[in-house]
């Protein structure tokens, strides 16, 4: 065979067999579904598996928590925002009521007495008003602003009597200098009305609380409606005495008080205590301020927030007393008895969060009195 043939030959061959790259071709497309599935490599173990689905678990966890994260921020952000505007709009509300009530004062100057009359009358309601928006509002009002705004009250109704007393004058009555027997004892001096008005006026502030009684010791002492209703009540410097006071003074000061029980009717506004020892009272009112007192047990009814300051040894009940007519009282007086936040007591001594005043405690339930003597 010469060269040209052993050519020709090879090129025949090379057309009847197919390359590589078309047998490959070929066996795909002619290959059954089954043999083209793929096969791994391992098995995974079922530990592995475990793990990855706590993982996942974990991961969900996480990502819900940083969800209710984000969302207690967002809303403890509007909140804050509220509160904001809450004071803000307290404050303008306050400060526009105030100046009204001044205004009122003002105008008594020039006014006839009949006038006088309509004036102090409307500056002595708008000023108990102000006093229930102050409860009203301490929620959102921090322990400062609480303070500065009942300062501003107290200075207000300070006034409001030294104006009533200038355009207004009447006789004070009350006790001064009167005299003991050595076999007197409390139950035997049972005070009545016509004694306490025959006898001498009480020392002290002029502008102050126009009923009073001072400078009594080992006495009991009453007091009517008549003679107290929305009046200004001063009972000071009284020691080892009992006070019943029946009706709804506007309000109730106790000043220099020694081992005495003052059991007093619902109070319109305010009750404040200073200087008093050794003492049991029972008082009805919508705040009690309470400075440098020891060792004394309150029986409160009060529709905002008691104030202790510089005090010791305070403890607290709720109000126990009854007396004919009761009911009525605490309607004139406008106090609501269903609401008594006797327990929430502010020290001003005393501002660690989340520890309690070791200043004030609540008298266990089996020690409370109940009953008292008439």
């Amino acid at each position: 065979m010469n060269q040209s043939d052993r050519q020709s030959s090879s090129a025949a061959r090379r057309r009847r067999t197919p390359s590589i790259s078309t047998r490959a071709k070929k066996k795909k497309l002619t290959s059954s579904p089954s043999d083209n599935m793929d096969v791994p490599d391992e098995v995974v173990p079922a530990s592995d598996l475990e793990s990855a689905i706590k993982m996942k678990e974990r991961l969900e966890k996480r990502n819900k928590a940083r969800l209710e994260d984000v969302e207690r921020r967002k809303e403890a952000k509007e909140n804050q925002s509220d509160a904001k505007e809450n004071v803000v709009y307290f404050f303008s509300t306050f400060n526009d009521e105030l100046a009204a009530v001044e205004e009122l004062l003002c105008a008594c100057s020039d006014a006839d007495q009949t006038a006088v009359a309509q004036k102090l009358d409307e500056a002595s309601s708008k000023t108990v008003e102000l006093q229930k928006y102050l409860n009203d509002s301490m929620v959102f009002l921090t322990t400062y602003d609480q303070r500065k705004v009942q300062m501003a009250l107290q200075k207000l109704q300070t006034r409001l009597n030294e104006t009533r007393e200038q355009a207004m004058p009447k006789k004070k009555f009350g006790f001064r200098g009167l005299t003991k027997t050595s076999t007197a004892t409390v139950k035997d001096a049972v005070v009545s009305p016509s004694v306490e008005r025959s006898a001498a006026q009480v020392d002290g502030d002029p502008d102050g609380p126009q009923c009073g009684i001072s400078n009594i010791s080992d006495m009991v002492l009453v007091k009517t409606a008549e003679e107290i209703n929305k009046e200004d009540v001063l009972l000071s410097h009284l020691s080892n005495c009992k006070v019943r006071l029946y009706g709804t003074p506007s309000t109730l000061h106790l000043k220099h008080i020694d081992r005495c029980e003052i059991l007093c009717g619902p109070v319109a506004t305010s009750v404040f205590v200073d200087h008093c020892q050794s003492s049991t009272l029972a008082v009805a009112c919508q705040q009690l301020r309470t400075h440098n007192t020891k060792d004394t047990c309150v029986y409160l009814h009060v529709t905002s927030r008691a104030i202790v300051e510089d005090c010791h040894g305070v403890r607290f009940a709720p109000y126990t007393w009854s007396y004919p007519n009761l009911d009525e009282d605490f309607g004139a007086a406008e106090l609501d008895r269903s609401c008594n936040n006797w327990e929430q007591v502010d020290d001003f001594n005393w501002l660690a969060v989340g520890t309690p005043s070791p200043n004030w405690t609540v008298i266990p339930e089996a020690d409370r009195k109940t009953t008292w003597d008439p």
